[in-house]
């Protein structure tokens, strides 16, 4: 398992997939759908969805992960060769300085770049320590003209990511480029092989949402069409184990994987999800029996697609589970493969669980 999910994840990270621009992630997972046996359709948002059906009478359960990524989006072209650009998703502007991006145009047609960063040399000491608003921010990708930049194909609205990257670090662990979300891909990609074979089983719904860092745009949708009674996300879980981060909570890398007990986003969109109590005890217990270590996770500051899927219909019982990750939203993330393994069997496990018995009526858990 752990092969497998260590070349899907690096595989994934070095396709680049900007939010509304998925297109070759989503091939890439299609491919990998149908090697197993399944059908795939995609929406006109762009999700990826296969259904393995299961017994009659058990609650339908929706697992989902997104496959986009941030990045940035070009805004205007200097006379000179320089482009502007505007952030899409959250970018974090102190991460962006002097980095390696690409301008995503197509397969084999990608353009590189780096972001300027002024020369030290010229730098005053009232810079040194100073921000560069992202409006201010400027890519060289080293044409000399505005009319050689929109002859290599780009142009306004071209799709800019941070150089796809990975690295192998020492015990097991993953840096690199878009590991939100590609190791959840990678998981979820591992979870729908095992659960082909398991029996009995629910019927599972696997959607590969799109533009979630674009507001959580797509698995809404795909939450609409297909009614699930369950839902059940997967995305990074932010480790507290940095000495940045102690404050934060409990979650550590190599933990294990992790549960969210509450997200909630403080800035613009207020949102988040607080589980549904059946989710909580389902994975709580299942985690018990299979011997898998369960990490809890509180905290604001993080969104994930299941704040609005919980809302479709009649609403939806929903449960944020996840990877440790560090380092969120940089060009050069941090997982570890004993995390995603663990979250995988965790998943079938507790997934292959649910049955006609199975109860979301809250009166049986709250007290």
């Amino acid at each position: 398992m752990r092969e497998r999910l260590k070349t899907w994840l690096t595989d994934l990270m070095m396709i680049p997939g900007l939010s509304g621009y998925e297109g070759r992630v989503r091939r890439y997972l299609k491919t990998e759908l149908q090697g197993f046996g399944l059908k795939t359709k995609t929406d006109r948002m762009g999700n990826l969805i296969a259904t393995i059906a299961g017994r009659e009478g058990a609650p339908s359960v929706m697992l989902f992960t997104h496959m986009d990524q941030l990045g940035l989006i070009v805004r205007k072209i200097e006379k000179n060769g320089l482009v502007r650009v505007e952030r899409l998703g959250g970018v974090p502007e102190r991460a962006l300085a002097a980095q390696a991006v690409i301008f995503s145009i197509g397969e084999g047609h990608d353009v590189p770049g780096v972001i300027a960063h002024k020369s030290h040399h010229a730098t005053g000491q009232d810079e040194k320590y100073k921000v560069v608003p992202y409006q201010d921010i400027y890519i060289d990708a080293g044409f000399s003209s505005a009319e050689a930049v929109r002859e290599a194909g780009i142009d306004i609205g071209t799709p800019v990511v941070y150089k796809p990257h990975v690295m192998e670090l020492a015990d097991g662990r993953i840096a690199g480029t878009s590991v939100d979300d590609r190791a959840g891909c990678a998981v979820v990609l591992e979870v729908a092989r095992q659960l082909m074979a398991t029996v009995p089983r629910p019927t599972i719904h696997i959607v590969f949402s799109t533009q979630e860092e674009f507001n959580l745009r797509g698995a809404v949708t795909a939450a609409q069409v297909l009614q699930p009674d369950i839902a059940v996300q997967i995305d990074l879980i932010l480790t507290s184990d940095t000495p940045d981060m102690t404050s934060r909570g409990d979650v550590v890398l190599g933990g294990g994987p992790g549960m969210a007990m509450f997200s909630f986003h403080g800035r613009g969109t207020l949102n988040g999800t607080i589980p549904h109590p059946a989710l909580v005890g389902l994975f709580e217990d299942t985690a018990k029996a299979a011997g898998v270590r369960l990490q809890k996770s509180a905290h604001i500051g993080c969104l994930t697609d299941s704040s609005y899927v919980q809302l479709v219909g009649q609403g939806v019982a929903s449960i944020d589970m996840g990877f440790p990750m560090r380092y969120s939203h940089s060009a050069l993330e941090v997982c570890d493969l004993s995390d995603l393994e663990e979250l995988s069997r965790l998943l079938v496990s507790a997934i292959a669980n649910i049955g006609p018995d199975f109860s979301l009526d809250r009166d049986d858990f709250e007290q």
